[in-house]
């Protein structure tokens, strides 16, 4: 039993094939997805795909990327979105100094006009994070998202990094990076971070885990992910699935 907590199957890139990519999935034992949207056409999507599949579930929020984009008309239409029963989280939101479209000061806005929101609907967040992992800590603390918690997503910083996240009611994520040969940080983070504090994603299409790297992600490989995290802790699959899928239930508010 798998969950893969953070899938782009609202990416073009499954325009063709999703519904053969969603048989790989279930029968590698990928029992749950959580579909996530960042803009407009995703979350629209989003909410196709959890309406055809009852396994299923999504996230809705704004990429910091497009924050310039947003308008608070776009707000409030995620607060109507987010009231759908299969919507679990908000999100992906933080940000991301990686990418110059939107202003740092205009993605911090809309990131802490998310997490406000999120508190409001009393929903959990997935947070994005590109190069910001101090600025994001500190708009986190200052906005008490701990009250709400959370995800960080695709989590690529330190182990003392992760010990603040958790210490602010976040979950850790892990995905394809922690299974590339030379991924120390990753690696270490999977080690130090306590079982019942992780979770899985594969962030398909992207950052597919060896040996698929730099090819086309999808759910399946989300075991991959899982095999690695067993093996650096010196558990079974079987248990690593069971606990991290567990957490994802809990966080995501899923009997």
């Amino acid at each position: 039993m798998l969950f893969d907590t953070h899938v782009h199957l609202n990416d073009d890139q499954y325009a063709e094939d999703m519904d053969e990519v969603i048989a790989r999935a279930k029968d590698a034992g990928v029992e749950y997805m959580v579909v996530v949207g960042f803009d407009r056409k995703t979350i629209q999507k989003a909410l196709e795909i959890i309406h055809e599949h009852d396994f299923i579930y999504a996230s809705v929020g704004w990429h910091p990327v497009d924050a310039i984009d947003m308008t608070e008309d776009d707000l409030i239409w995620l607060e109507e979105v987010a009231a759908h029963p299969k919507v679990v989280a908000l999100g992906e939101m933080g940000l991301d100094y990686h990418w110059d479209k939107s202003p740092k000061d205009i993605q911090k806005d809309v990131f802490r006009k998310q997490i406000r929101l999120a508190k409001k609907i009393n929903m959990p967040i997935i947070i994005h994070n590109r190069d910001a992992t101090q600025d994001i800590i500190e708009i986190l603390r200052e906005e008490n998202a701990e009250e709400i918690g959370g995800i960080m997503h695709c989590f690529s910083g330190s182990a003392e990094v992760a010990k603040q996240c958790l210490d602010l009611n976040f979950y850790i994520s892990l995905g394809g990076p922690v299974t590339f040969k030379n991924a120390k940080k990753p690696k270490e983070v999977a080690i130090q971070v306590p079982l019942d504090r992780l979770l899985i994603e594969t962030d398909c299409p992207y950052l597919a885990p060896h040996p698929y790297r730099g090819k086309r992600n999808e759910p399946s490989y989300v075991r991959l992910v899982a095999e690695q995290i067993a093996d650096l802790k010196s558990l079974s699959l079987e248990e690593v699935a069971q606990i991290t899928t567990a957490n994802a239930k809990k966080v995501f508010g899923i009997d």
